[in-house]
């Protein structure tokens, strides 16, 4: 998911003037707030707000840590199904962030304010200002990576503890059951698209696969006598990185696309992308045969 602060999302309605409540809310909020709703999600991390409390609990809090409002209406499938999704994670995140939930039925000029059109909708709010918003019921992963996206634009550091999901596929691929790996990471993807680690993972299979039973040594003579060979060369580059030479594959696979043309380059180009992605993108060697790779296409 892209960082909230540079996506437009469900505001390019329009903007939400949040500011507009302060005055309106100046003897409101000096009233105390109806008590929070019998089957409301209970906890210190999870807040019911009103139109009246919408400056202190909402506004006011955002200022020194994320809110998330919950727009809901009570006994409705998203309230029941939806929001305590929400408030576990909100539990979970231990202060980090705040739920905030806010009845549309018993605050309408909120919901208006909003432009709500259908529930559930969620939008978090950061430094007083809203960032992003969704208007559906996102899986758990999903949802997930929204939150950890919200919390790195107000610039607070996510640990999040390790993935079941990933550790068994770690493990397939630790015991050498690479077809379990490979359709461990696979399910990954399917839940959570562009999950890096399980792409790296998968990227791993293929490469374990590619170079299941060769001789390493061989591999790499051959390709040195037969430059020109797309296969022999192709396979020095996996033996490079699987050996922990990346670097050395990179380059080899660089050079071999500024000498091919066509298909040939293509699949070569295509070969070096998904050693890359074993890597991931944050690797100095990767950035740098990025650049030399992107110099030899153009």
């Amino acid at each position: 998911m892209t960082d909230p602060r540079q996506s437009q999302s469900i505001f390019t309605r329009g903007a939400v003037d949040l500011g507009a409540l302060a005055a309106r809310n100046t003897a409101a909020a000096a009233r105390p707030a109806p008590d929070a709703p019998a089957g409301a999600p209970a906890g210190a991390n999870v807040i019911e707000v009103t139109e009246a409390s919408f400056q202190q609990d909402v506004i006011q809090r955002s200022l020194t840590a994320p809110v998330v409002i919950d727009f809901y209406v009570a006994g409705s499938a998203p309230d029941q199904q939806f929001s305590p999704l929400l408030a576990a994670l909100a539990a979970e995140g231990a202060g980090t962030w705040t739920l905030a939930r806010v009845d549309i039925e018993t605050s309408p000029r909120l919901a208006q304010m909003f432009r709500i059109q259908n529930i559930p909708f969620v939008v978090a709010i950061v430094g007083g200002q809203p960032v992003d918003a969704f208007n559906q019921a996102l899986p758990e992963p999903h949802l997930r990576q929204w939150i950890d996206a919200v919390l790195k634009a107000a610039g607070v550091e996510v640990d999040r503890p390790e993935d079941p999901r990933l550790l068994a596929a770690d493990d397939a691929m630790a015991d050498g059951d690479l077809d379990a790996a490979e359709a461990a990471y696979q399910k990954i993807l399917d839940e959570t698209p562009n999950d890096i680690v399980a792409e790296s993972g998968l990227a791993q299979v293929g490469l374990l696969r590619r170079t299941d039973g060769i001789d390493l040594a061989g591999a790499l003579a051959a390709a040195q006598d037969a430059p020109d060979d797309l296969p022999a060369q192709l396979l020095a580059a996996d033996v490079e990185v699987l050996t922990g030479e990346a670097d050395k594959g990179y380059t080899r696979l660089v050079g071999l696309v500024r000498r091919t043309a066509g298909e040939e380059r293509e699949s070569v180009r295509k070969h070096l992308l998904a050693l890359f992605t074993i890597a991931g993108p944050d690797d100095p060697a990767v950035a740098k045969a990025r650049r030399a790779l992107a110099s030899a296409l153009f």
